[in-house]
């Protein structure tokens, strides 16, 4: 996955991270997501429950990073490589599955406008499928 510029590109309605506010809402996206995360047998499991705040601030950056916000994420991490930060885990589609399902959850939550929704969702759909990286059992 590319990752996009920072804030500094902005066109005339500006850049996605701003339509739809911001860091503020990359955190609730994260934080719901994670809510649901913690309930699920099988993805609770792969994150470290003794640094969920962590893990809450990095997706929070990364997504808003990749959405044009601030390049906070690269700044700290480099390169975002998401197929290899995510192969020490075994992703499934059912992994997958329930990550969308939370994720849906959150996104729903957001009440984002239907363009933005359905752009965010695109991405984000997307981008788990591109995570599986072992069979379903």
């Amino acid at each position: 996955m590319t990752l996009r510029s920072g804030a500094g590109r902005d066109d005339a309605q500006g850049n996605f991270w701003q339509q739809i506010g911001g860091r503020p809402t990359f955190e609730r996206l994260v934080r719901r997501f994670y809510e649901g995360v913690q309930t699920d047998d099988v993805l609770w499991p792969m994150y470290p429950e003794h640094d969920l705040e962590g893990a809450i601030q990095r997706l929070a950056g990364f997504l808003e990073q990749y959405w044009g916000g601030p390049t906070t994420y690269s700044d700290e991490r480099g390169h975002p490589r998401l197929r290899m930060r995510h192969m020490p885990f075994t992703v499934t589609p059912e992994a997958r599955d329930r990550w969308l399902h939370h994720m849906r959850t959150a996104v729903d939550e957001l009440e984002l406008s239907p363009l933005h929704d359905a752009t965010l969702w695109a991405y984000l759909d997307r981008a788990a499928h591109a995570m599986v990286n072992a069979p379903g059992a």
